[in-house]
């Protein structure tokens, strides 16, 4: 009786259309992460930055969320605050507009509201297009499965708080699945929305300078037409421009040519008791190695070791992994900028695994293996690593060294 039922439960599945699989899979994974979010609150206690007994609603605004919500309700400050040795403090500057005030527009007013609902609805369709782009290089099964566990990942947790990830990737995904087509028209539109949702947009320039030069070296046999690399130039250069023009603006308001690089570097202040005063690229992983090796005890030259084993383990899976591989070049290529962007741009910390979430296309090759306990298996782990990740940056959440 129980084989008939899982038979026919299985053959209904198997004839429900693709788009009502994975929202039922996407609603499924909202459950899960609301009672994560549950049983974090219940154990929370005074000595965390939520308090005891905090509302799910406190968490959907904890953290970086305040500073969107500061964004939409007053702004970005025309004077850059400092402290007394006059450095510059963490400030508003450091948050793109467009989700901020997109949120604040959704919600009537209500900008909460408007936060989870625009965070919730960006991950449905991310979760949309990341099978779209999937399908085609690993099958509908298993891209199926890699829109699972992205939906139920680690980091899911976004999907329902008042952070930009949710609506960048989503317009990430979108803008990959143009490019893997050639169908370059619509970047002229996303791609301003995109670099002003959050940061990161610099690092798809170098992937359209990559992509242009892989269609450049196979044109023997795919030909590249010349209205799309009239296309990939000019996208190319739009995209850079975009990805420094923040800075400009932020220099243009406040009259400090440096403030933008200034408000992103005073966050630093909080690891390091003597941070650069001017930006050097590739400066914080090299810094953040060596902080990390002494919180280990471990000496400086241990954490290069281990920065340079896990630069060299990324760049063999995306270039030996036959799972990666299956992907396509694109996907490699643009998981390869991105990472390069965060070597050059990012100090590591408790943030570190929020900002890979745009290395999302990259769940396709944990997908690629057929056998169904190994796919449940992931999916468990998914799980697990989900509820710690929620477990430590909202139900315990004593200190800035858990910060999601």
């Amino acid at each position: 009786m129980a084989h008939r039922v899982l038979t026919r439960t299985l053959r209904g599945w198997a004839r429900t259309p693709v788009t009502a699989r994975i929202a039922i899979i996407y609603l499924l994974s909202r459950l899960v992460t609301t009672g994560f979010f549950a049983l974090a609150a219940a154990g929370s206690n005074l000595g965390s930055r939520f308090g005891a007994d905090p509302a799910l609603g406190d968490y959907a605004l904890g953290w970086d969320a305040q500073w969107y919500w500061t964004v939409a309700v007053f702004g970005y400050p025309t004077t850059l605050p400092v402290n007394e040795a006059g450095q510059v403090l963490e400030n508003a500057w450091a948050f793109m507009p467009v989700y901020a005030h997109l949120a604040q527009l959704v919600g009537l007013g209500d900008w909460a509201a408007g936060a989870v609902l625009v965070s919730l609805v960006s991950g449905l369709l991310a979760c949309l297009v990341l099978h779209r782009l999937l399908r085609p290089r690993i099958g509908a099964a298993a891209a199926l499965w890699a829109v699972a566990f992205f939906a139920s990942g680690p980091l899911a947790a976004l999907f329902q708080v008042g952070y930009a990830e949710s609506l960048f990737v989503l317009l990430l995904l979108v803008a990959l699945d143009l490019v893997s087509r050639h169908r370059y028209g619509w970047l002229y539109l996303l791609i301003p929305v995109m670099g002003f949702t959050r940061p990161g947009v610099l690092a798809f320039a170098l992937f359209l300078g990559l992509h242009g030069i892989s269609r450049w070296l196979v044109r023997e046999r795919h030909p590249l037409l010349p209205k799309d690399v009239v296309h990939i130039v000019a996208l190319g250069a739009l995209t850079t421009l975009v990805g420094f023009s923040w800075q400009a603006i932020a220099g243009l308001v406040t009259g400090e040519p440096g403030a933008y690089l200034q408000t992103e570097l005073s966050w630093r202040r909080n690891w390091l008791s003597d941070p650069s005063a001017a930006f050097i690229p590739f400066e914080g992983f090299v810094r953040g190695a060596e902080f990390w090796a002494g919180q280990w005890g471990m000496p400086s030259w241990a954490g290069w070791v281990i920065l340079a084993l896990l630069v060299a383990g990324a760049g063999y899976a995306l270039l030996r992994a036959r799972s990666v591989r299956r992907l396509g070049l694109d996907i490699r290529l643009w998981s390869a900028s991105y990472l390069l962007y965060l070597l050059a741009v990012f100090f590591p910390q408790s943030s570190t695994f929020r900002l890979l979430i745009p290395l999302t296309p990259l769940a396709g090759a944990l997908a690629v293996p057929r056998a169904r306990a190994y796919r449940w298996g992931v999916l468990l782990v998914c799980l697990l690593l989900q509820w710690a990740w929620i477990l430590v940056m909202y139900g315990s959440a004593q200190t800035y060294w858990q910060v999601p």
